[in-house]
C-alpha cells in the first residue's frame, strides 16, 4: 500500500469529504478554499504557500488545516501522504468567513475526520450520522475560527475547545503509558461518567476510541518513517498485545502493519 495511490470522494448531507493516500511525489498539489482537513501523515520541512506567504515547517500527524478564502499550494512531498479534506456545503456553513489556521492541533476536527476516513475505507456511516457530523463541524468552525474565537463557549452537553485540547495533549504526551478514563476525566475536571458523555458529544469519538485512533496514527507514522519492528512500534504506542495491535491496525487502515511497508 505504501506506493499505491488512493483517492475517493464521498458526498454527504451537508458536506463533501475527499480522502487521499499518495506516494511521494514532486508535483504541486492544491487544497481548495473553504475546507477543513487533517494530515494523518507526518512530514518534515514541508513547503507550502497560502495567501501569498511561503511556509516551510514540520507537520505533525493529525495536524489540522482550515482554509478560508485562500487555497493552499503544496510543494513536492518526500514521504507518503494520507489526508482527508472536508468541504461543508455553503448552505449549511452560511456566509460567515473563517480565519485560516494551518497545522494546528484540533481534537474535534480530528475526531470527525477519523469517522469520515473510516467511511471512505469501510463504508460504515449512515446519512443521518454524516449529517450530524456536518452540523457538529460547522458549529465548531463558527465557535473556534470565525473571526473572534469563542472557544470558551462549549456546545450544548459538550466540552469547550480548551478542555478538549488539554485532554488531547495529555493523551499525546505519552502514548506508551497506561491511559485510564478517570485520569482523562481529571484533566477535564469532570467525573468519568460526565466526561465520557461530553467528550463524545464534542468530538464524535468515545474517549477510548480517541486514544486508540491517536495510538494507531502514531504507529502508522513510525512504520512509514523508521525501520523499527512491528513489535517495537506496537509497544512504543501502548499495545502490549501485538496480535491485538495487528487486528486493530488492519481494521483501521485496511492493511496489516507489515503490508503497509510492502
Amino acid at each position: 500500500m505504501k506506493g499505491r495511490t488512493v483517492q475517493t470522494v464521498l458526498r454527504w448531507p451537508g458536506m463533501t469529504s475527499e480522502y487521499a493516500w499518495l506516494p511521494p511525489h514532486a508535483e504541486l498539489t492544491v487544497t481548495r478554499p473553504h475546507q477543513v482537513g487533517v494530515s494523518f501523515s507526518r512530514h518534515r520541512a514541508q513547503e507550502y504557500e497560502s495567501g501569498g506567504r511561503a511556509v516551510r515547517a514540520d507537520i505533525a500527524a493529525g495536524a489540522v488545516f482550515v482554509t478560508g478564502a485562500e487555497a493552499i499550494t503544496w510543494g513536492g512531498v518526500a514521504g507518503t501522504t494520507e489526508a482527508l479534506e472536508i468541504y461543508p456545503d455553503p448552505e449549511l456553513a452560511g456566509r460567515g468567513e473563517v480565519e485560516p489556521a494551518l497545522g494546528v492541533r484540533d481534537a474535534v476536527v480530528f475526531g470527525i475526520a477519523v469517522l469520515l476516513k473510516q467511511a471512505h475505507l469501510h463504508g460504515a456511516l449512515t446519512d443521518i450520522e454524516a449529517s450530524t457530523l456536518a452540523h457538529r463541524l460547522v458549529a465548531h468552525l463558527a465557535r473556534s475560527y470565525a473571526g473572534a474565537p469563542r472557544a470558551d463557549r462549549p456546545p450544548a452537553g459538550g466540552l469547550d475547545r480548551r478542555t478538549v485540547e488539554r485532554v488531547a495533549e495529555y493523551v499525546d504526551a505519552d502514548l506508551s503509558a497506561t491511559i485510564a478514563l478517570d485520569r482523562m476525566a481529571a484533566v477535564a475536571a469532570l467525573s468519568p461518567f460526565h466526561f465520557a458523555r461530553a467528550f463524545k458529544a464534542t468530538t464524535g469519538l468515545a474517549p477510548h476510541r480517541f486514544v486508540t485512533a491517536r495510538r494507531l496514527e502514531a504507529a502508522k507514522s513510525a512504520l512509514l518513517t523508521s525501520d523499527a519492528s512491528v513489535v517495537r512500534v506496537a509497544h512504543e504506542v501502548g499495545f502490549s498485545n501485538v496480535s491485538h495491535f495487528r487486528r486493530l491496525f488492519r481494521r483501521e487502515f485496511g492493511v496489516g502493519p507489515g503490508e503497509l511497508r510492502a
